[in-house]
């Protein structure tokens, strides 16, 4: 789950990216997930929403990472993990210090089921985030933008495999319980 714009995210909802189009920000609402329809699913089944990418690697990342106009900022004032018990979890919200908005690496490109959709890379937690979860968002400082969004392919590895300093996180645990929301097609269908 996240906070972008001030707003609940959940995966297969809309939510907002930055992207360069013809060498100009923009920012754009797209669905949050790339659409999967695995093999075992019945033909009228609705995709599922990958919502994260563990390994730009990969063969369904790759050809996407290594190309600048794919690459996306996600902009965020907060993301949260489940904490707790099976059946009892919690949100624990986390934030960067200072930074009343920061920007998540993503990925994005155009489906035919949902329109436009983005996705987050992931990297190992650092010790802030390890109580909780053992990964954590690629999260970027204002001033690796530009390399996130125009730089090699090494340096998009090199983000996956850095650690963001623990000192820079904060952790808020809340009792609010952690509900998976179901998501309207509707919702899907505004992104587009």
């Amino acid at each position: 789950m996240l906070s972008n714009a001030g707003e609940e995210i959940y995966p297969g909802a809309p939510g907002l990216v930055v992207r360069e189009q013809e060498g100009v920000r923009v920012m754009q609402s797209m669905v949050w997930g790339f659409p999967l329809r695995l093999k075992t699913m019945k033909p009228e089944a609705k995709p599922k929403p990958v919502n994260n990418i563990a390994d730009l690697n990969k063969g369904m990342w790759v050809g996407l990472a290594r190309k600048p106009e794919w690459r996306c900022l996600i902009p965020l004032t907060a993301f949260a993990e489940a904490e707790g018990e099976k059946g009892s979890k919690t949100r624990t919200w986390f934030t960067v210090k200072g930074q009343p908005t920061f920007a998540w690496a993503g990925l994005w490109r155009d489906s035919v089921e949902w329109g436009p959709v983005y996705s987050g890379v992931m990297t190992e937690c650092n010790e802030a985030i390890r109580p909780v979860h053992d990964r954590m968002p690629v999260l970027l400082h204002a001033d690796e933008y530009d390399r996130w969004l125009r730089g090699s392919f090494d340096d998009l590895i090199a983000f996956q495999e850095r650690c963001f300093p623990d000192d820079l996180i904060e952790m808020t645990r809340t009792d609010e319980l952690w509900v998976k929301r179901k998501i309207a097609q509707s919702d899907v269908m505004a992104a587009s």
